[in-house]
């Protein structure tokens, strides 16, 4: 790990075509943020828009582009921010391990839906010094 304090942009760009297997729709989103890797805080903003409903789920997983992952850390706590276009802010403290899968491109973040409950958007997580 890196006591330094280095500080990275994260970003990514979410649409049905990237879930695994694709879905078909006009549903968009996209993260922003950034992580320091002194502290090993991530913070992030995500917007969507288009999708068919409201997000029931949203989350980060732990996989290469193309390929399904599993959950890391909690699913987001949306509350009342249920509707077809929004915005959720977050943050979130890394282990060493999610700190490299994070810097090695092996992120991702989904929404689902009532009718793409396993998620209807996703974007791959870029993390760049």
């Amino acid at each position: 790990m890196d006591d330094t304090g280095t500080t990275y942009t994260i970003s990514g760009n979410a649409a049905g075509s990237q879930m695994v297997p694709a879905v078909t729709g006009t549903g968009s989103g996209t993260i922003t943020g950034t992580y320091n890797t002194g502290t090993n805080q991530l913070s992030y903003t995500s917007t969507w828009t288009g999708l068919t409903g409201g997000p029931t789920k949203a989350g980060f997983y732990m996989g290469a582009s193309g390929q399904s992952g599993t959950m890391v850390g909690s699913a987001w706590t949306l509350g009342t921010n249920t509707t077809a276009a929004g915005t959720y802010t977050g943050n979130m403290i890394l282990t060493d391990a999610q700190e490299a899968d994070l810097l090695a491109g092996r992120w991702y973040y989904t929404l689902g839906t009532a009718t793409n409950a396993n998620g209807e958007v996703r974007g791959q997580i870029m993390a760049k010094r």
